[in-house]
């Protein structure tokens, strides 16, 4: 059954429709929603003692064998919550970590999923989690015959998270590698983000013809996918550009492409932290594809969460182009009259483009916008070195 508490924040999700599709993606089945309003959370219930009696009637009605809130639950809270409802009751922060779970293939992926579900479950050091000392091996936790069991947890998932980590740095250090591989190759890098289900993934596919897994659901992509997109020079463009007196090639050029994993909102600081390698990949991006599910009432608010994330990591300074997709679930009354135009992104008028990465309208515009982005870039680098080089002259005639 799903819960959620209305504290008087503009993205409260009324229906709970964006909990209820998190989850079915972990594979459960909503049986019932109930929803109320406070100013402030309760301290030991988060709704209140009276409202918990509530939840607890509804759910023995609807037989349902867990309860799921939509926010983020103290450790305190959620043992008080199963004492009163005499059953599970899990947050939106485990439903995440659980999909991400299910939905890790690399082994980067596991072993960030793992950092973030110890980190985790080392809030909430209960017996409960004394099974990890099966799955550690049991390895360095020998204790005095009067150790508590809490403190046996606390040590058993200090050091599973050590080791983690330390795995962890050597894939960041792997990364690092192929970046600089491909700095060397003079390589233009563009990362795809957005909010998830907002069709990434098929879009990567698209731009790239690639097979990457995509799926209309939450979090279909968790792991990081690079490709060459090449990227034919714009005639117009070119022509545009003809009087400058720093010429580059006319000719196409390769960039590298990056899929990378979506955001939601109330993304739990913890993925945030241990997807750090992955996310690198948008931080070191010269330019972001900031996609939009153009057909979803609510894409106001997954920018601004997106943009939230992207500020989070460092990456809010890097360009981007807003790509609005999924243009074939518009109906006639929505679909824009111009395919390209611009959109107010936090006060910067920045590119947008109308696409349907499923059947390829606009795509031949967002192609020309990133050649003519991508050409703009390699002139301003040319001036630069050319500019860096007639200093140095001049300095040494000096």
């Amino acid at each position: 059954m799903l819960v959620g508490v209305d504290f008087g924040v503009p993205h409260f999700d009324g229906g709970l429709e964006e909990l209820g599709l998190l989850a079915e993606t972990a594979g459960l089945t909503p049986l019932g929603r109930i929803t109320c309003k406070r100013k402030a959370p309760d301290a030991a219930l988060f709704v209140g003692s009276g409202k918990a009696e509530e939840i607890k009637l509804l759910a023995q009605q609807l037989g349902a064998s867990e309860i799921l809130f939509d926010q983020a639950l103290s450790p305190a809270q959620q043992r008080n919550l199963e004492r009163v409802l005499e059953r599970p009751v899990n947050d939106r922060t485990l439903l995440i970590l659980e999909i991400f779970a299910q939905r890790a293939r690399s082994h980067e992926g596991k072993l960030q999923v793992e950092l973030a579900r110890l980190q985790y479950l080392s809030t909430r050091l209960v017996r409960r989690w004394s099974h990890l000392e099966r799955q550690t091996g049991g390895q360095g936790l020998r204790g005095g015959p009067g150790e508590k069991q809490i403190e046996l947890d606390r040590r058993m998932i200090a050091d599973a998270i050590k080791r983690t980590k330390e795995r962890l740095v050597k894939v960041k250090r792997q990364r690092q590698t192929q970046r600089r591989q491909r700095e060397r190759r003079d390589a233009y890098n563009i990362s795809l983000v957005g909010y998830t289900n907002a069709g990434k993934s098929t879009l990567f596919n698209t731009l790239v013809k690639a097979r990457a897994y995509a799926a209309d659901q939450l979090f279909a992509t968790l792991d990081t996918t690079t490709r060459q997109l090449y990227l034919a020079a714009d005639a117009g463009v070119m022509a545009e550009q003809a009087d400058s007196s720093h010429v580059v090639s006319s000719a196409g050029r390769s960039v590298s492409l990056s899929d990378t994993v979506g955001f939601i909102r109330d993304l739990p600081h913890g993925l945030i932290d241990a997807f750090q390698a992955t996310l690198q990949e948008a931080v070191d991006a010269d330019l972001l594809l900031h996609v939009v599910d153009a057909a979803n009432p609510n894409y106001p608010e997954q920018i601004a969460e997106v943009q939230r994330v992207l500020g989070e990591i460092g990456a809010d300074g890097i360009p981007q182009i807003l790509v609005f997709n999924k243009l074939d679930a518009l109906d006639e009354a929505r679909r824009p009259s111009a395919l390209q135009g611009h959109y107010d992104l936090e006060g910067v008028e920045t590119p947008r483009v109308f696409v349907s990465a499923r059947s390829g309208e606009g795509i031949a515009g967002l192609r020309q916008t990133l050649a003519a982005r991508v050409l703009a870039l390699a002139q301003q680098a040319e001036a630069a070195r050319l500019d860096a080089l007639a200093r140095e002259q001049a300095a040494q005639v000096a």
